[in-house]
């Protein structure tokens, strides 16, 4: 029988990842709803679920289940592995935590707390790049700081002012006094984001993804012969979003009737799929055939499959996650991923073995080619697109040798020597 408080150890480690449940549920594959059931205690934990679930939260399942003493050791022995430059006694981590229950619960906690802060500071630092409304309320706070100061400087003066003068740079102080309270004021309000909820559907490309995420990337009514015209689009509010929508739906469908499912699955081989192959079996192009293992119902690939889509500038049109797959949604990614590397030989299909370099190391298999895109004219521009196929990686068969290393982004990307790197990361600074 499983603890009964599973569910709530579960709740506080998502909660120190800093992942919403929505987005905990997307990675393991379950609902939103489950989850909270789960989280409260009030759903049993099946065996798969529990080990995706500790999967996705990069700790041993055990981790969730053991009562209070087995989970203090497990957190003393993940803050012995992260700790720089110490070599912990980690066998005898059960007396220690036998004979001082409160030191270990105090290292165990400041261990929990350095890991929060540190994908804060990841987090801050990512929005403080690529959102442009944080970094217009930080201009306006800094160049009303500069005011303040230049005024006071002024008033600090030891020479004499006139009374007019005087008057105005007061009234100029309080001015800019207030205004910078009522920016201090928003800007606090926008970063206290603790449940993640900012809206994005604003944002035309996040709002797609969001879209996509609920119905599971899978879209039954396309299927058989369906019309984008089927899918509801209301929820996505904005005409941007519903125009991106509609041209990914038509991308589907097509994949969808150029691969039907039923025949795919006669062919498939679910543990170990072979892009090409399926091309030659379905006489289309490895594009087609790597968006379509994506978008597969849930279960029919042994390995939860990721996707990203990027053009010809590197920017990303579209990202389904894998689980332990990060990558920035608004560019300065890693250029060494193959979807990247791709486009530097149109029409190459590559497959290689990526290991993203982080706190937790994952490794994956990836297939990308980049293709152009149809052309209406002669004589126009090819357009190229890349297409990327991400899956988890659960055996080390193929030699370490052959494998290759890649980052988030360079800022939080741990590897020195890198002939890639565009700036120093953060890590190399004490964090």
């Amino acid at each position: 029988m499983r603890d009964t408080l599973t569910g709530s150890r579960i709740r506080e480690r998502r909660q120190i990842a800093g992942l919403r449940q929505a987005e905990l549920a997307r990675r393991v594959g379950i609902s939103a709803s489950y989850l909270n059931l789960i989280e409260h205690n009030r759903r049993r934990i099946g065996g798969k679920v529990l080990v995706d679930i500790a999967a996705a939260l990069s700790v041993e399942p055990s981790l969730l289940t053991q009562g209070v003493e087995e989970t203090l050791i497990s957190a003393l022995r993940e803050a012995a592995a992260d700790a720089v430059g110490q070599q912990a006694e980690v066998d005898g981590l059960e007396e220690f935590a036998g004979r001082f229950p409160g030191w270990s619960g105090v290292l165990a906690q400041m261990h929990r707390r350095v890991v929060s802060l540190e994908r804060t500071v990841e987090t801050l630092s990512d929005r403080l790049t690529h959102d442009p409304h944080l970094a217009a309320s930080m201009h306006e706070v800094l160049s009303t700081a500069a005011a303040i100061r230049s005024t006071a400087a002024i008033l600090a003066e030891p020479d004499e002012i006139a009374p007019e003068w005087r008057d105005r740079f007061h009234r100029n102080l309080h001015q800019d006094a207030e205004r910078l309270a009522e920016s201090s004021k928003a800007l606090v309000a926008f970063l206290d984001d603790s449940d993640g909820q900012r809206d994005l559907r604003g944002i035309p490309l996040d709002a797609v993804e969001a879209f996509f995420a609920e119905q599971g990337f899978h879209f039954p009514a396309l299927e058989d012969e369906g019309q984008t015209a089927d899918i509801p689009l209301e929820a996505l509010g904005s005409g941007a979003a519903s125009t991106v929508a509609s041209e990914l739906l038509n991308i589907y469908a097509a994949d969808a009737r150029a691969m039907p499912l039923d025949q795919l699955r006669t062919v498939l081989d679910t543990a170990n799929p072979d892009p090409l192959a399926l091309a030659a079996a379905f006489s289309v192009d490895l594009a087609t055939v790597l968006r379509r293992l994506a978008f597969l119902p849930e279960g029919m690939l042994a390995r939860p499959a990721g996707l990203v889509i990027c053009d010809a500038s590197g920017s990303v049109l579209f990202y389904k996650p894998a689980p332990g797959f990060a990558l920035p949604r608004h560019g300065e990614a890693c250029p060494l991923w193959p979807v990247f590397t791709a486009l530097n030989r149109p029409l190459v299909p590559i497959r290689k073995r990526v290991v993203q370099l982080g706190r937790t190391a994952a490794e994956f298999e990836c297939f990308a080619i980049a293709s152009p895109q149809p052309v209406e004219v002669f004589g126009a521009e090819p357009i190229y697109r890349s297409v990327m196929l991400v899956l988890p990686v659960e055996d080390t068969v193929q030699p370490m040798e052959t494998v290759a290393q890649a980052g988030a982004s360079c800022r939080i990307c741990p590897k020195r020597d890198c002939s890639a790197r565009r700036e120093p990361s953060i890590l190399s600074e004490g964090f």
